[in-house]
């Protein structure tokens, strides 16, 4: 249903914390205008974890609206709790959202039946395409690739963004859950090689500074010309590298906030980028952008 450099976008932010609607706005044009195959709205790189539910839903509701049909929107929706990622999934739904993205619960540590029931649920109660989303760094939580084949055949599971950083783990995703079921890349520097070996594209933080080189690289993969991408992948290497020196979004927030498209907000317990790092990640960021001008 998707595929190529869809970007877990930023959330926007004043410095008192307040959302940033005219940010918003600039964020979705400059990634319709640079050709990002879709946003992610309010997922990780998006501070889904500092916003409450009610501007969650808000926030995933004005991208669609300024998005207007241009660019796929999937509304970030997981959370440990069962009940309450039902409920996020279907406000998301409700705002119009073409699919939704799910983290495995964090914290609580379930068995992989307890995964495997978990999405099935959300699965049956709310009828809109729905990405699993796997990033056992963060949650503390790791979903085994037979417990995702076993979703794979409910319908309306529809892939996983698979965030290991094990090429490994994309390979054995591909070969058991069938060719109908999407395996995305959550790591950026692994995103070419993933999708050399099956996948269909990547969920990106990169693409929220580098979205047309981003877009490129993932195209060239999956048209097969594997050195023309690996040329794109080779310059943006380092600013992978680089937006995650400090926790992400911390260094993204920066960086674009450097491109001039929103200030500099960000909520604690994040803070903003330490000034140490501030010539490494705008130096990755210039590398970026001479390799698109070349």
């Amino acid at each position: 249903m998707f595929q190529g450099s869809m970007v877990a976008m930023v959330t926007p932010m004043q410095t008192d914390g307040a959302i940033d609607d005219e940010g918003l706005a600039r964020l979705v044009e400059f990634h319709v205008e640079n050709h990002t195959d879709a946003i992610i709205a309010v997922g990780t790189t998006g501070e889904s974890a500092t916003l409450d539910h009610g501007e969650h839903t808000r926030v995933i509701a004005r991208i669609v609206e300024l998005a207007n049909g241009r660019i796929p929107v999937i509304g970030g929706t997981g959370a440990n709790s069962t009940s309450e990622a039902i409920n996020l999934t279907a406000g998301a739904r409700e705002a119009g959202v073409n699919a939704c993205l799910l983290v495995t619960p964090y914290y609580n540590k379930p068995t992989q039946e307890g995964l495997y029931r978990h999405f099935r649920a959300i699965a049956e109660a709310v009828d809109i395409p729905q990405i699993l989303y796997n990033v056992p760094g963060r949650t503390a939580c790791d979903m085994l690739p037979e417990t995702v084949a076993r979703l794979a055949d409910i319908p309306n599971i529809v892939g996983i963004k698979e965030a290991t950083g094990d090429l490994d783990r994309i390979k054995a995703l591909v070969d058991q859950c069938g060719s109908e079921f999407e395996i995305y890349s959550g790591e950026d520097w692994l995103a070419m090689q993933a999708i050399v070996a099956g996948g269909r594209g990547v969920i990106s933080v990169t693409a929220n500074v580098a979205p047309a080189q981003m877009h490129d690289m993932c195209m060239r993969a999956l048209d097969g010309d594997v050195d023309g991408a690996r040329r794109i992948d080779d310059s943006l290497q380092p600013l992978h590298k680089a937006l995650f020196l400090e926790s992400n979004p911390i260094p993204a927030k920066w960086a674009v906030s450097q491109l001039g498209l929103m200030g500099p907000g960000i909520r604690l317990p994040l803070t903003p980028l330490s000034e140490k790092f501030h010539d490494q990640v705008r130096l990755a960021m210039q590398t970026a952008s001479e390799a698109l001008a070349a």
